[in-house]
């Protein structure tokens, strides 16, 4: 038992050091190549509202991949657990090692590759030009696709490979979907990249994402999946190294290289860890400002433009309604430790 948790323990705070470490050498090439938005949204948003807490000039001299920090403190502190036991072979450099087929090949994979898929969504709206550059609709569709495309072969992995078929239901046993899981994953995945627009106040997106992912790391440990704690210590670890360095004022924003390695890592390990429908209480906050879109977005085009927030996502809202954004952002934290324990507690339990 104490090993395991040196297993968890040791390579989070190797992240969160990584993190601090590389953070000033990153952000060096990042304003060096001025890796920032060329268009403010504000080309593109009518509501005066939004115009009022937006801040135009502090948005397009950010830089906006943030998220490097933090798949690349995961890269290296993964990198380094493996080739410890090659230079300093023992039992213990042999159980730091948190790399395995069965339970973190494909969260660790995803997070690559989604991370990198969002880089260079990144790249097109730093150093693009026309309409792509402003991330406009067809654009849009096209990364619908592509979260598509990497879901299905996802949800292939599980269903073939690791031979999951079914969902756990908190004090009601298991649901059988057999083939059905395939689908579930996809919308699952959908709906939880959806929630990255929550990356719209300094230190927002950091603070709820650290929280999840520290509560999937206790969620695994409960269920006997060392590795995937440690992998998921090791994400919670990195995203606290960004966060320093993302309170106000954010020195980077996550981007779409943040969020996208993100929000499908998570939906991955909500299926590894078995625990599907307590995802939407881990994740609350991401569920919320999800639906906060989707609500205004019906409103808008049912009732003639009506709106039923003053802006959305809601955290915006709060803001519009005169909430500071260190408060709306404290609040949010907050709100996500407070349901991260809830979905431990009827994850473990049930």
């Amino acid at each position: 038992m104490f090993l395991n948790l040196l297993k968890i323990f040791i390579p989070t705070v190797a992240a969160f050091f990584i993190g601090l470490l590389i953070t000033p050498i990153a952000t060096h090439f990042f304003y060096k190549y001025k890796m920032w938005k060329k268009y403010s949204r504000n080309d593109d948003v009518s509501a005066s509202d939004f115009k009022k807490i937006h801040n135009e000039k502090e948005e397009l001299n950010t830089p906006r991949v943030g998220g490097i920090i933090i798949w690349g403190s995961v890269l290296v502190t993964t990198f380094l657990v493996f080739l410890l036991p090659i230079f300093f072979p023992s039992d213990f450099s042999n159980k730091l090692n948190f790399i395995s087929r069965d339970q973190t090949f494909i969260p660790f994979f995803t997070l690559i590759i989604g991370s990198l898929i969002g880089f260079w969504d990144d790249l097109i709206q730093i150093f693009g030009k026309g309409k792509f550059a402003r991330d406009d609709k067809s654009w849009r569709n096209w990364k619908v696709l592509t979260i598509l495309v990497l879901s299905l072969s996802i949800g292939f992995w599980f269903y073939f490979k690791l031979g999951i078929t079914g969902i756990h239901v908190p004090f009601g046993g298991t649901i059988y979907l057999g083939v059905l899981i395939i689908p579930l994953f996809i919308i699952v995945a959908l709906g939880t990249f959806s929630s990255g627009v929550i990356d719209g106040i300094d230190g927002l997106s950091g603070g709820v994402f650290a929280t999840i992912f520290a509560s999937y790391s206790v969620i695994a440990y409960a269920n006997n999946q060392i590795n995937i704690a440690a992998f998921s210590g090791v994400l919670a670890g990195a995203i606290l190294a960004f966060l320093w360095f993302n309170i106000p004022p954010a020195r980077f924003y996550m981007g779409e290289t943040g969020i996208m390695g993100l929000t499908l890592t998570l939906a991955v390990l909500a299926f590894l860890t078995d625990s599907v429908l307590v995802f939407p209480i881990i994740a609350l906050p991401l569920v919320i400002t999800s639906l906060s879109v989707i609500l205004q977005m019906a409103s808008k085009k049912l009732r003639h433009g009506k709106r039923i927030f003053k802006l959305a996502p809601i955290h915006h809202h709060f803001e519009a309604i005169g909430w500071p954004s260190y408060k709306v952002t404290m609040r949010y934290w907050i709100f996500s430790i407070i349901f991260a324990i809830l979905g431990i507690i009827l994850a473990v339990v049930s």
